[in-house]
């Protein structure tokens, strides 16, 4: 009769094989943590009674001139952080999503290298195992970058725990589907064990922004930096107006204490859903923009035994992801955002949705590439000054353009010309010629079962086909 491990066996055996696999002693030991957390039965939910809503926030829209000036002064002591450990799998491709062609011929990663470059300031990103090769082997042509300063390092990955028992999870056919990254919260142990937060602070750096690497909207606002600089605050989230199309993302909120936190979807007990998509009740949701002082940082992760201790997202995946039929697995995660909690004076502020605009589907894609946004003279993707319409919304069919060569196929000649363009519906598979120009609200449909073709040149204006 076998012998069922104890609890105690069963970490050794994580344990081991973190180790075999070179994990640094802090990943280890966070790893430790969290799957302390789970055996102790804890869900990492956060429920509606734990929380006072967010009635306002400090504006950035009305930051007096004086911050601009106080955020300049100190850009020489600021890094431009960005997370770019994602593949982007969900549009077929299998490398580094940030190496997507996304304006004038420039991919997301080229655009943020050139921010970087014209702002003189350092450079750092946050790579996985899977993006890094490609994204160095690119940055080679933009010389200006490489300095004493690191480009790079690479987040942890922590192994699958199997729900059945609690243990190791293993998967013969394909050995790396037994590790994970542990969410883009691992950001912070990280930058401890590479040694670029040591390094950072010993070079003069005091502050960092931080975002994703799809989100266009994301730039070193001087007078953002300046209110930080000014109240002296080690750690700020950039949070925007909730909208419908937010109900689902994160959102900012209040513990009876008055501690700020960040509540994600995955953290909210089912039943309380519709309080958590209430975008009346919680009405600020996280861009995932973040400031960092880097001095109060390293202090916090030393207080703490260099575990922040952020809440814990318990995600249930299978260990093949493609095979709903694999072994049913836990994913232990944080969310960066949520170490607005850990930090005692911490503050969330409200920007405009301008700072928010990230490229998740080949509909944003067709939007940002198309006339509707322009690229200015400081490399930012912003919305073409001569289009007098608001937001342009693109919807496209999935069944034929969710795929970025599905959609490349239809638009040979590069996005139809959408400066004049409220928004664009396509239902069906249509095929655009040369020059095509879109104007008002468009809603094209084919239904026909074969390919539709709009010939170059052709002017259509709130048509319905």
């Amino acid at each position: 009769m076998a012998v069922e491990a104890s609890p105690g066996e069963v970490l050794s055996a994580f344990v081991e094989r973190m180790r075999a696999e070179g994990l640094p002693d802090v990943a280890i030991q966070t790893f430790e943590h969290y799957y302390g957390q789970l055996r102790q039965g804890q869900t990492g939910l956060i429920p509606e009674s734990a929380l006072q809503p967010i009635e306002t926030l400090p504006d950035a829209e009305a930051f007096p001139a004086r911050l601009a000036e106080a955020g300049r002064a100190a850009l020489s002591q600021t890094v431009l952080l960005q997370l770019n450990g994602g593949l982007g799998t969900s549009m077929g491709l299998d490398k580094a999503k940030s190496l997507l062609i996304v304006k004038d011929g420039l991919s997301f990663l080229d655009i943020i290298a050139l921010q970087a470059l014209h702002g003189n300031v350092p450079l750092v990103l946050m790579n996985s195992f899977s993006t890094r090769k490609d994204t160095l082997s690119t940055l080679q042509r933009y010389p200006g970058l490489w300095n004493n300063i690191p480009l790079d390092f690479v987040q942890h990955r922590f192994p699958k725990i199997s729900q059945a028992g609690l243990s190791p999870a293993t998967w013969p056919a394909n050995k790396d589907l037994e590790w994970y990254p542990p969410g883009h919260g691992d950001i912070y142990p990280a930058l401890l064990t590479s040694g670029i937060l040591d390094t950072l602070l010993e070079a003069g750096y005091r502050y960092a922004f931080v975002s994703n690497a799809d989100n266009l909207g994301a730039v070193i606002e001087p007078a953002i930096l300046g209110y930080l600089v000014e109240n002296h605050l080690p750690f700020m989230m950039e949070a925007a107006d909730r909208t419908v199309a937010d109900r689902k993302g994160g959102h900012v909120g209040r513990l009876l204490n008055g501690q700020l936190i960040l509540r994600e979807s995955t953290q909210c007990p089912a039943e309380e859903m519709a309080d958590f998509q209430d975008i009346e009740r919680h009405r600020y949701f996280n861009t995932n923009n973040l400031w960092l002082d880097l001095t109060a940082l390293k202090d916090r992760l030393e207080a703490r035994g260099h575990i922040l201790g952020l809440p814990m997202i318990v995600n249930r995946k299978t260990v093949d992801p493609r095979d709903g039929a694999s072994t049913p697995v836990y994913q232990l995660e944080t969310a960066m955002g949520s170490a607005i909690a850990v930090f005692p004076g911490a503050r969330s502020i409200r920007v405009p949705r301008s700072r928010f605009a990230p490229v998740k589907t080949t509909d944003d894609l067709l939007a940002v590439r198309s006339d509707a946004y322009v690229l200015t003279d400081e490399y930012r993707v912003a919305p073409n000054p001569a289009r007098k319409l608001g937001q342009l919304a693109v919807s496209l069919d999935p069944r034929y353009y969710r795929l970025i060569d599905w959609m490349e196929q239809r638009f040979p000649y590069g996005p139809p010309h959408l400066l004049e363009c409220e928004r664009l519906s396509v239902k069906g598979d249509i095929c655009f010629g040369r020059d095509v120009v879109l104007k008002g609200a468009v809603e094209l449909v084919n239904d026909t079962g074969r390919q539709l073709r709009i010939e170059d040149g052709a002017l259509i204006e709130g048509s319905k086909g």
